[in-house]
């Protein structure tokens, strides 16, 4: 068997949707909601796949007062 290394979350440059709702205890469909958004200052498309990048989406949440 592959032992595979797990970068710790808060290190990683790109979070999936499900990653970012565990690490800022917000749930999937808002944070999917909020990558819909025009202008989404923390939204990487990999091909149709939407990442979050993890430095500016914790600026967004430091920023925002309601989401």
């Amino acid at each position: 068997m592959e032992n595979k290394v797990r970068v710790p979350i808060h290190l990683k440059l790109t979070l999936t949707i499900k990653e970012a709702a565990e690490y800022s205890n917000i749930g999937i469909n808002k944070i999917d909601a909020l990558l819909k958004q025009p202008n989404c200052p923390f939204v990487l498309f990999v091909g149709t796949r939407k990442l979050v990048k993890r430095r500016e989406f914790e600026e967004y949440i430091r920023r925002e007062l309601i989401i």
